[in-house]
């Protein structure tokens, strides 16, 4: 065969990197349903407020603004040790800068404080519920429960991932060269947390 005819030698490029990975955009999604989600319920909350010149009724127990004020700054907390457990994942240069260990014990708090936030909700509803705050009480009391239980709800939900992920961080077989493992799961922890105080100061300030 001449060299006219000769085949020339093929390249393989590297495969092109993606500019974010599919549990993150997965992940990305899901908040901005979630985000629509909240929005509305904000937004049902307003107009009841508005068409209620009364609100909170007299005759309704006042809603713990001190108690809730601290359990807000220990949710804030939770967010920052799950960032903590993102931290080390910007150095990808360093052959050994992810240390799922470290990553885990600052899950590992940000479980603990998620926990702690949800056990001081419980008893505070449990404490309003006998002061006569129930669902059907009145419209105070049932839009009270229907936001705030429903921010509950989802962190709960992000407590029992949390556990999983973490659980299963620890006991890989296989390091994981950066966080992106973790990333969704503190993504949607991150915005739990933002989520609160705007409920907490239109629910207990309202």
């Amino acid at each position: 065969m001449t060299a006219a005819h000769q085949t020339p030698n093929r390249v393989d490029l590297p495969a092109a990197k993606p500019f974010v990975s599919s549990g993150v955009l997965g992940m990305a999604l899901f908040i901005a349903n979630e985000a629509m989600f909240f929005t509305a319920l904000i937004s049902g909350f307003l107009v009841l407020r508005a068409q209620n010149p009364s609100w909170p009724p007299a005759d309704q127990p006042r809603l713990p603004v001190a108690v809730t004020a601290v359990n807000t700054l220990i949710l804030l907390v939770s967010g920052w040790t799950a960032l903590r457990a993102l931290s080390n994942s910007k150095r990808e240069e360093a052959p050994h800068a992810w240390d799922r260990e470290t990553a885990g014990r600052w899950l590992g708090v940000t479980l603990v404080l998620g926990l702690t936030f949800l056990g001081v909700q419980g008893f505070e509803w449990m404490r309003l519920i006998r002061f006569g705050l129930t669902t059907t009480s009145s419209l105070y009391g049932a839009t009270f429960y229907v936001l705030v239980g429903a921010h509950a709800a989802h962190v709960l939900g992000a407590v029992i991932a949390l556990f999983w992920i973490r659980r299963g961080l620890l006991r890989s077989s296989v390091v994981p060269r950066n966080a992106e493992s973790i990333k969704p799961m503190v993504m949607y922890w991150s915005f739990v947390v933002v989520v609160w105080p705007a409920l907490y100061g239109l629910v207990y300030f309202g």
